[in-house]
């Protein structure tokens, strides 16, 4: 586990600045028509100087606990913002996230060739949220008719979710590009 800033913006040329400058990784949705989406890009990278994003085109701005839970390489990921159950602290919540639900994914997802877990610690700017999840395929056609595997894998992730995120909560997917600086 890593401790990483993770930044979401709306423009994703100047995410891609950000990304460069922070010599992290950067996740955009590059599709046409985003305007349902909660943001299109998601920036993650090393650095001690939080404030140079303070007046940036910077929508959210994360403090996240990166959990690689499958390595590997990806083409394309299902970016997935969460908020937590509001019956559950986010420690429970979390908790849930990584050693049930994981392990399930896992399995669930046989045709995921990555799979990250960003849990945020600490929002020091932007909407509140849980955690990023970044589901990673190898083609955008393996993402959209091949995510369940198994005949039964849709009900039982469906089913798991709402036990650690709220599901009318959570914001859009993304359908992201991965871009590594």
């Amino acid at each position: 586990m890593e401790l990483k800033i993770a930044l979401t913006l709306n423009d994703n040329s100047e995410a891609a600045n950000v990304a460069s400058h922070l010599g992290g990784a950067l996740y955009s949705d590059e599709r046409e028509d985003t305007s349902r989406l909660p943001f299109t890009a998601l920036v993650t990278g090393v650095t001690d100087d939080v404030q140079q994003f303070a007046d940036s085109a910077v929508e959210g701005v994360y403090v996240v606990a990166e959990r690689i839970i499958k390595p590997g390489v990806a083409k394309v990921f299902s970016l997935s913002p969460m908020v937590g159950n509001p019956d559950l602290s986010h420690a429970q919540s979390d908790a849930h996230w990584r050693d049930t639900h994981a392990p399930l994914a896992l399995k669930h997802h046989a045709y995921m060739t990555e799979y990250v877990q960003l849990s945020i610690l600490h929002c020091i700017r932007g909407r509140a949220l849980d955690g990023f999840a970044l589901c990673g395929f190898e083609t955008v056609e393996d993402l959209k008719t091949r995510f369940f595997s198994e005949p039964d894998s849709y009900e039982v992730i469906m089913d798991d979710i709402p036990k650690f995120a709220d599901t009318a909560k959570s914001p859009r997917p993304l359908i992201a590009t991965p871009h590594r600086f």
